[in-house]
Formats: C-alpha cells, structure tokens, sequence
C-alpha cells in the first residue's frame, strides 16, 4: 500500500512538473513572439500564405459545421419549446448561441483539428531534419520566419472565419424554422437583427481572437520541442490538438464569466 502511494505521487509531481515546464516555455515563446513582432525584418508574404492555407483553405469546413450545427440547433428547440408553445422563441434563442458561444467554439475547435495539427506537425518535421538549425546558421530568427506568420495567420483568419460561420449557422436555423417548424421568414429575420447586439458580436469576436492565440501558441510550442525523432513527430502533433482543443473549452467558461462581469453587470 505505502509503495503504491509513494508511485503514485511521484506519477502526480513528474506530471505536474511537465505541465509547469509547458506552461512556462509556452509564456516564454509567447513573449518572444511579441518582442520580435515589431522588428525588422517582416515577411508579409508569409502571412499571406498563412492566411491562405489557415483561413481560405479552412473555410470549407467551417461553413458546412457552422451551417449543420445551427440546423440542429433550431430543429431541437423547436421540437422541444412546442410542446410548451414557444415556438417563437427560437430564432432568438439559436441565434444568440451562435453568435455568443457555439459559433466562436466551434469554428475555434475545427480549427484546432485542422490548422493547430498541421502546423505541429510541420514545424515538427522542420525541427526533425534540422530545418531550424539552417535557418539559425543563416542569421535569421526562426520565431519571424515559422512562429509569426502562423500566429498573425491565425489571429486575422479565426475572427473571419467566426463571423462568416455565425452568419451561415443563422442561416441554416431559418431554413429549417421556415421549412420545418412553419415560422414566417421575415419574423425569423426580424426577431434576430432585433435580438442579436453589437455586445454580443465583439463578444464572439474577443473569444475567437483570444481561440487564435491558443492554437497558434500550442501548435507552435509543441511543434518545436517535438522528442523523439520522428516518431514524435506524430505524438507531437496529438499532443498540439488535444491541448489546443481543451484550453479552448476550458478558457470558453473563463472568458464567458469575464464578460458577463465586465459588461452585463456593469
């Protein structure tokens, strides 16, 4: 019994140790990001690329999850609230879900399947075969060349692909609230634009931007201390989404309690 409890609590400390030296070097990459944001020189066609391959490249999938999700959403309240006879109740219900939490979210949680793996796994690579190396030995900061770029990538795609997917999730509730649930287009329109407020929007907004910086830090972080040659390469990259995945939840609720006490309370 005493030898289990001894393995045990050297389990627990060896995995709260690891945690504090991921937390840590994650401030530490944060922080150099920000320190070599500003200086010269840039590579604004890298960014370029990134927006493309992190935001256009991902919109597909965000738009067909932002619409089907926010089918479902009014498919379920509306069969639920009739039977109590508030019907009429969904369109502001779904879309102020959308617009507050379940799109922010869920475009954020696509997006860290997606984009937060794939650039784990190719920084990974880079760091495997010594790619990084070569770009230290030619007197460039691999932080401006890889890290950057896929941060600012990520900070300038979410926010759109977020309002984007809130805008096609309104969209498919009203299909099936006219179509399934018999209620009239213009009142379905009416009764969001009337419902859904400018405080509601920056809010989603703040959540997607704060979504960005979480992928882009996790993928990045992990991606560089990859372990193991290549086979960590794979291990990394699981590693990168699952983190990513779970502070997006996790800081969801942070987040959500924060502006309600900045804004709803004040």
């Amino acid at each position: 019994m005493r030898s289990t409890l001894e393995s045990m609590s050297i389990a627990l400390g060896q995995r709260v140790t690891v945690v504090a030296e991921d937390l840590g070097g994650a401030w530490l990459l944060l922080m150099a990001v920000f320190r070599d944001l500003w200086r010269r020189p840039s590579y604004p066609r890298l960014i370029v690329e990134q927006i493309y391959h992190i935001g256009v490249k991902s919109s597909g999938l965000v738009l067909i999850t932002a619409a089907f999700t926010g089918m479902v959403m009014a498919l379920q309240f509306g069969l639920g609230l009739e039977k109590f006879g508030g019907k009429l109740y969904v369109p502001k219900i779904v879309s102020l879900s959308i617009v507050r939490e379940i799109g922010p979210v869920f475009c954020s949680l696509m997006l860290a399947a997606r984009v937060g793996a794939g650039i784990a796994s190719e920084i990974a690579s880079m760091v495997v075969t010594q790619q990084i190396d070569a770009i230290r030995v030619l007197g460039t900061s691999p932080i401006k060349r890889i890290v950057i770029p896929r941060f600012v990538g990520c900070l300038i795609s979410l926010p759109i692909l977020c309002t984007m997917g809130d805008i096609v999730g309104i969209a498919g509730a009203m299909l099936v609230g006219v179509t399934e649930l018999g209620l009239d287009p213009s009142f379905f329109y009416n009764k969001v634009v009337t419902t859904v407020t400018l405080l509601d929007l920056l809010t989603g907004l703040g959540k997607s931007v704060f979504f960005a910086f979480s992928i882009a830090l996790t993928a990045c972080y992990y991606g560089l201390n990859v372990k193991g040659g290549t086979r960590g390469v794979g291990q990394t990259t699981t590693k990168a989404v699952v983190v990513a995945s779970m502070s997006i939840l996790i800081s969801d609720f942070f987040l959500t309690k924060l502006f309600f006490v900045l804004f709803e309370k004040g």
